[in-house]
């Protein structure tokens, strides 16, 4: 079986089209959607794509996806009560653009996956860590504190995302593995992914045209459309910058 998992697409499509166009020339058999598929400025049409695809697909939900979701049914999460107006704007925005019959799809998704990969073992795929859609992690978590995240969840490999950022690493018999960011990436421009396949997992990276992306999305009614084309499609942050600020949650 060749595998891809596909994390934190956040709405946008032209990534999203870009990546799916590359799954298709490694013939893969199964998608893993990892969460964080919303929100963004093209959520609707991700959702729908995603949704007719003829390539069998689990999802998993992700914190945005959860938030988006507790918007569209009238709860207030304490994330949503508590954080800034800027943070709350794309998820009461995106909310707002989803039809009934894409709530009832969201609903549906479960916090974790586990699939049977040959070569591999047993895999467990979540958004952020086996055990909530919020804590963080990096290449750079100290290897005790990556310990207690995964050890106790009884899989070969565990692969996350949410931290926007590719890793592959072992913490004793468990090899952790970040697939990156489809649509938000924080490295080089690019739609960043995973491929399981024979055994072998390759961190993928897919270039796309960045500036005819910029333009769709400045072209949606999305409140965030320019500072999404400008910081998440055409100059993302980089990798070092993000470390940084990730790795003050390690030491505190």
């Amino acid at each position: 079986m060749v595998l891809a998992a596909l994390y934190d697409i956040h709405g946008n499509l032209p990534a999203l089209e870009a990546v799916l166009r590359d799954v298709r020339r490694n013939r893969v058999d199964q998608l893993v959607i990892g969460g964080d598929v919303l929100p963004g400025p093209m959520s609707c049409e991700v959702l729908e794509l995603l949704r007719t695809l003829d390539i069998p697909a689990r999802f998993i939900h992700g914190n945005g996806d959860r938030e988006v979701l507790a918007r569209m049914t009238g709860a207030e999460t304490p994330w949503y009560r508590h954080a800034r107006e800027e943070w709350r704007v794309p998820v009461r925005w995106t909310a707002e653009q989803l039809g009934g019959h894409l709530r009832d799809a969201i609903t549906s998704w479960p916090s974790t996956q586990r699939l049977d990969v040959n070569g591999v073992g047993d895999v467990l795929f979540c958004h952020a860590t086996p055990h909530n859609d919020v804590d963080c992690f990096t290449r750079m978590t100290p290897d005790s504190r990556v310990r207690g995240i995964v050890g106790g969840c009884r899989a070969s490999m565990v692969v996350c995302g949410h931290t926007h950022m590719q890793f592959d690493r072992r913490v004793d018999d468990i090899r952790v593995v970040n697939a990156g960011s489809v649509g938000m990436p924080f490295s080089e421009p690019g739609a960043y992914w995973l491929l399981i396949e024979s055994g072998g997992v390759e961190l993928r990276r897919t270039e796309y045209d960045l500036t005819d992306a910029a333009a769709r999305i400045r072209a949606t009614a999305y409140p965030d459309a320019e500072e999404f084309a400008a910081h998440n499609v055409l100059d993302p942050p980089s990798e070092d910058e993000m470390l940084e600020i990730f790795s003050r949650a390690d030491t505190t």
